[in-house]
């Protein structure tokens, strides 16, 4: 029986609002709701308002496994809201509200233990879009233990960034995770130039001193890059319903399979089935079938 850990999404809750509905989401949120249906011990640390959107994500993520004692309710700014639009090939794209409760995440004593004891973090740009939650954050993956895996998963959205924040982030992260249209944004922001998707994905990682860079590519596949080892594997063929939460997903597999110590190729599989079966379902976070929860079990599909 695999150790269990005790892995951390660290930013946004929010919901995201489709044409039929709103739907409970935010990426580290999604991430945590992830890690607990693969097995591990997922909290959230967040912000939400005082309000139904708020305690109906406090109940998203209790109802999913995740330890919520750390999502703040906050009494002056409401839980983030973002309208969800999909194109015809299922891809999202996102309008986010502006100053919600997790614009406004302080720090609290209580962080810095959680923080101590995690042995894994994940984190990206959207939340640091102020300054309050971007001083936390930092402050947060900072006090995370020398021997944690401290994920920046970067999630450009909305020209909520700038390469500095970028910057900073990669250099508090020991795994990064990205797409492909963020490949060159992140590239640009580090001083990096590639030929080749590959080859960039290892410039960043090498020129940050990364433990890992994760590179998802859509329909074309993915990439894992280790100091290393190279892992390039094809997207799992797969009838698309929405991409949100997929990404998501992929990271909590790849996270949970290093901190496992899996082969790579292990790992890869794993990620891209989960990533695969999260684009069939409507909603960032479906209940994962038993067959897709442990990385092995998928060593016989494809």
């Amino acid at each position: 029986m695999p150790a269990i850990h005790q892995i951390i999404g660290l930013g946004e809750v929010l919901w995201d609002v489709f044409p039929g509905g709103a739907v409970f989401g935010g990426a580290p949120a999604n991430f945590a709701c992830h890690i607990a249906g693969l097995g591990e011990r997922a909290a959230m640390v967040s912000a939400v308002g005082d309000d139904r959107l708020g305690r109906g994500a406090i109940a998203a993520l209790e109802a999913r496994g995740v330890d919520a004692s750390h999502v703040r309710v906050d009494q002056h700014h409401p839980t983030g809201t973002v309208d969800v639009a999909i194109n015809s090939a299922g891809v999202a794209s996102y309008l986010f509200a502006a100053d919600t409760a997790w614009d406004h995440l302080a720090w609290e004593p209580t962080l810095e233990s959680l923080a101590r004891s995690c042995a894994a973090v994940c984190f990206g740009t959207l939340a640091q879009r102020s300054n309050q939650s971007r001083q936390t954050i930092r402050r947060f993956v900072e006090a995370a233990g020398a021997s944690s895996l401290r994920v920046f998963d970067v999630n450009l959205r909305q020209g909520f960034f700038d390469s500095e924040t970028i910057r900073e982030s990669l250099q508090l992260a020991t795994v990064l995770k990205l797409n492909a249209e963020e490949l060159p944004v992140v590239a640009a922001a580090c001083g990096v130039a590639g030929t080749s998707s590959l080859g960039t994905l290892q410039g960043i990682r090498q020129r940050q001193g990364l433990q890992a860079a994760v590179l998802t590519l859509g329909a074309e596949g993915s990439i894992i890059v280790t100091d290393r080892e190279i892992s390039e594997q094809p997207a799992v063929a797969v009838k698309v319903v929405d991409t949100v939460g997929a990404g998501d997903a992929f990271t909590a597999a790849v996270v949970i399979g290093l901190l496992r110590r899996l082969p790579l190729a292990v790992i890869h599989r794993h990620a891209a089935s989960l990533a695969g079966f999260v684009c069939t379902q409507r909603g960032a976070t479906p209940e994962i079938p038993p067959a897709l929860q442990a990385a092995e079990d998928t060593l016989g599909s494809g």
